[in-house]
């Protein structure tokens, strides 16, 4: 079963290596691997920001020149970027919270000073013999005191000051956390997320004796809207399923965008009835949106998805699961698409197909 998810993903991938080739050629770009990565991302349209880029001088040039391809690399597609991002966000908290508490270990010496002059000015006042004695050691405790209190107020501000900058660097931190689990076109959890979620998922719900489901789900006819309409309004219909999902599944439910025009949904703690109601709600949700061109106001139909159910058992792995799950996907695709699919209606050889 894990050998018909290889296949799937082969076909599935091939096809965008295949786009890579076209662009590359199409562009005259040099077939160097990191060009070659470069297209085979927008082909799959993991990164929308790439898209984006990449549409937007396509409109204006007619082509991708090698420095603009250079540029594209550098600036959205370099594994680097994201490392460097989180580690100089990283070093700014560390060096934040060392110097914070060197201010309040600065303040501790200085409460420490301050509590031996008034033990020195206690022990002056008990010797002191005349008034002017006794005024001059009150006139030295009191400038102690405005000079304590001096240190404090800008220890005060001080410690506002980083507090501001920790609690920024803090958004900074998860914002860039939430960069690596999201996928950036739909706002879903990317298949990185995914992976990790399922086979931590699985763990532990067999661990505790739950449930779990896994629902796969492929948008019906994706190619056809890319050929005929083009790459952005397929990132328009991307984007729609991935506002549904994510208005749909919630909770401790994860929705993510497994790869292309493919979805996974996973259920902690469902059952295979609960889970066909939740694959029904998405399913309904999208055929009732209808999807315009926006640049032209043209109407150009309903979506539909088709949907595969798989329930957890005591052995699984998440290649397992997804396996059972895709081959219930691809029954629903050869059955007419637009329905559901659970792997109770699986036969061996339903196995041996592919959508």
């Amino acid at each position: 079963m894990a050998a018909k998810t290889d296949k799937a993903e082969f076909t599935r991938t091939i096809g965008y290596g295949e786009n890579a080739i076209k662009f590359l050629k199409k562009n005259e770009n040099p077939a160097y691997p990191r060009n070659y990565e470069l297209w085979y991302t927008y082909s799959a349209g993991y990164n929308r920001e790439l898209n984006k880029a990449i549409n937007a001088a396509l409109d204006r040039h007619g082509a991708i020149d090698n420095a603009m391809l250079d540029r594209f690399y550098d600036e959205f597609v370099s594994p680097i970027n994201l490392s460097d991002r989180l580690g100089d966000v990283s070093n700014k908290m560390a060096e934040e919270i060392s110097q914070l508490l060197g201010r309040i270990e600065e303040s501790s010496g200085s409460v420490g000073d301050y509590g031996k002059q008034l033990t020195t000015a206690a022990n002056s006042l008990s010797d002191a013999d005349s008034p002017d004695k006794a005024r001059a050691v009150v006139k030295r405790v009191l400038l102690a005191t405005r000079e304590m209190e001096e240190r404090n107020n800008a220890l005060e501000k001080q410690l506002q000051e980083s507090r501001s900058q920790i609690s920024d660097l803090k958004e900074n931190l998860e914002a860039v956390r939430t960069e690596t689990i999201t996928d950036p076109l739909t706002g879903l959890a990317n298949r990185r997320h995914f992976d990790q979620s399922l086979e931590r998922l699985i763990s532990s719900e067999i661990a505790e004796g739950s449930d779990l489901c896994l629902v796969m789900c492929d948008i019906d006819h994706f190619k056809r809207f890319n050929d005929v309409y083009g790459h952005q309004t397929g990132d328009q219909v991307l984007k729609l399923v991935g506002a549904t999902l994510k208005q749909t599944v919630k909770g401790r439910d994860i929705a993510a965008r497994y790869g292309g025009e493919e979805f996974g949904i996973i259920l902690p703690q469902a059952s295979f009835d609960s889970a066909r109601v939740v694959a029904e709600q998405v399913r309904i949700a999208i055929m009732k949106k209808e999807l315009v061109k926006r640049s032209t106001g043209e109407t150009l139909g309903r979506i539909t998805m088709s949907f595969g159910i798989a329930v957890m058992r005591k052995n699984d792995t998440p290649d397992s699961i997804i396996a059972r799950a895709d081959a219930a996907l691809y029954k629903s695709k050869r059955d007419g698409r637009n329905r559901l699919t659970g792997e109770d209606e699986l036969s061996e050889a339903d196995f041996d197909k592919v959508a």
